[in-house]
């Protein structure tokens, strides 16, 4: 099923290499009062590990946690993996 969120950037920390967007519209407002996404990526060698968090507040406690996500994400990550090894 496809989703729509719109985001913002709210931060970008170069020096940490991490991107933090909060979602200001789309399906995940229709769950959660807050969704934000921070993507960090960790260099050690040659080696890059990528770690996604979720913060979020549900809107009721009927709400699942956004575990639908983590294939997006990692599809995504693997995505810009693909890209940069060009």
């Amino acid at each position: 099923m496809k989703k729509v969120a719109k985001d913002i950037i709210e931060a970008i920390d170069e020096e940490n290499k991490s991107v933090t967007f909060k979602v200001i519209e789309g399906d995940l407002i229709e769950l959660y009062k807050t969704f934000i996404a921070t993507v960090h990526v960790d260099t050690k060698g040659d080696k890059n590990l990528v770690t996604w968090t979720f913060e979020y507040e549900k809107l009721n406690e009927g709400v699942e946690d956004p575990t639908t996500l983590l294939d997006w994400v990692v599809t995504l990550t693997k995505d810009i993996e693909a890209h940069h090894l060009k």
